[in-house]
Order: C-alpha cells, then structure tokens, then sequence
C-alpha cells in the first residue's frame, strides 16, 4: 500500500482500538459529555505518556516521527494483542516482513509439497485447507469438499477464502452464525495486510471488495487482529444436519507462508460419525 493509504489505516484501527476501551475501566470518569464511546484521544495519550498533540496528529494519519519505544506505551494504552500489536507497528514504522531478497515475495500461487499433500490425507476426518498470504486457497482434502464445497468446481483465479465466503451461497448458508464465521477469516486476512504492506495487491482486492459487497466494509471495518483464531463453529450442513467444529490455524513454515486451516469435531458431539456418513465410511 501507498503511504497515504497506509496512514489512513493506521488512523482507522487507532480509532477502533481507543473506542473499545470504557473509560471506568481505565481509570476514567464516565462524564455526561462523552459524544463518542471510549477514550478520548486526551486520555490515551496521558496513559501512554505522550502529548495530546502528538498521539492526535497519529491518531488523524499525520506523515511524524515514530519511533518503536513510543509505539510500545500506544500499544499498552490500548492494550493490544499481540498480533494487534505487529499490525499497528506494521502500520506505523513501514515494517514487512513480506521481503524475500530485496523484493516482493514471489507473487504467483504456491504449491504444496508432498508432505504437505500427505498431512492433508491423513487428516480424513477434520475438514482441512491450506491457503497462502492472499487467503487463496492451494489445497484441500475430501473432508473440505464434503463439508465446504467442491473446490475442484471453482475456477483457480475464484479459490479464495474471503471471496467465496461473500460471493458463494453455500458458504453464507453453512455457518449459522455466518458474521462470526466470516469475521475470524477476516482478522487473520487483516493480520496479513499489515504484514505485507509493501504488496499493493491488498488495496486492489480491499476495493474490490467493498465495491461488490456492501456487508463486506462493515465487516471489514470492525474486524479484529488475529493471526490464529481458535473458535468453536456450528454449521449447518445441507445433508448433514448439524455439526460443530474447532477450528484451529497452524502456520505452516517455509517462504510461501502457507496456513492450515482444520477443523476438528468436537468432542461427544454426532459431527465425526456424520462426517464418516459423508464419505461414505
């Protein structure tokens, strides 16, 4: 992204963040003049210990000085998370770690590797997708057509995540809370934005998105940070009934940044036998 693009981000989430944050829990009077709710931008800047003026011209995307120990108290102001933390850093120092050799890493879509092609096999019974830094998707197992849908029916250029889950009805229909659904993708999808942030592919998708899918800004704007959601999901299979899930992400190492999205039955729930149903033993 641009810098102007990549300050105006910074100053969106800075917001975000700052509105999250009730001022009792802080340490602040809740008052009966407060027009927006959180802090006030006054307020995070006294508990990061930094001018009002300063913390303001950052919170508004001003082109200032920034220097990483003074991102460290912003960041404890807002109690950040970890992954909130690399992003907002990201954002404001112009950091990447999307270089490989002096450049971009390579833009065309991985492939995964024999080993990788094995894990997916042997991974019959939970539901498993591999997708690179774009969220594209580069492999499945049968279990993830089962479930999903039939990504050998998608063309190439079409596998990805964050379009299928706006543009394909069975993705919308399976999830029974499809906003929850879709906002874990979108927080690894954002944690990925601001670590790539030299790859101006993200600002074209990004407006592309928002352009076709009105419900995707809204989304988008509130998502989170995250670059592994663990989170319990109820689908609502179309044969099967249904199913509950734990979705656990797992970087897979390596210079493609490859993730392994797998969902596991849950436990003494009926989704690993209507599972076996699905695929016929």
């Amino acid at each position: 992204m641009n810098r102007q693009t990549r300050l105006q981000a910074l100053s969106a989430f800075l917001k975000a963040q700052r509105a999250k944050i009730s001022p009792e829990s802080a340490g602040f009077p809740q008052g009966v003049r407060r027009r927006t709710p959180g802090l006030r931008r006054e307020e995070v800047a006294q508990l990061a210990g930094v001018s009002p003026t300063w913390y303001t011209w950052l919170e508004q995307g001003r082109d200032i000085q920034v220097s990483s120990s003074v991102l460290d108290c912003v960041a404890a102001a807002l109690r950040l998370t970890v992954d909130e933390r690399k992003y907002l850093f990201s954002l404001a120092l112009e950091t990447s770690s999307g270089m490989l050799g002096g450049g971009l890493m390579q833009e065309e879509q991985p492939q995964i590797s024999a080993s990788m092609s094995r894990i997916l096999q042997e991974l019959r019974h939970c539901p498993t997708i591999i997708s690179d830094r774009r969220c594209r998707i580069v492999g499945w197992n049968e279990a993830a057509s089962h479930v999903f849908i039939n990504f050998d029916d998608i063309p190439a250029e079409e596998r990805n995540l964050i379009l299928l889950l706006f543009t394909r009805k069975e993705f919308r229909r399976l999830a029974v809370n499809w906003e929850h659904f879709a906002s874990g993708f979108l927080a690894i999808f954002r944690a990925y934005y601001g670590q790539y942030v030299e790859d101006e592919w993200y600002e074209g998708f990004l407006e592309e998105m928002k352009e076709r899918h009105p419900d995707f800004g809204l989304l988008w704007e509130h998502s989170k940070v995250s670059t592994a959601p663990e989170v319990t999901i109820e689908f609502r299979h179309s044969k099967a009934g249904k199913m509950l899930f734990e979705l656990t992400s797992l970087q897979a190492q390596g210079s493609a940044d490859l993730r392994c999205s797998i969902y596991t039955p849950v436990e003494g729930s009926s989704t690993e036998a209507k599972l076996k149903q699905l695929l016929g033993g």
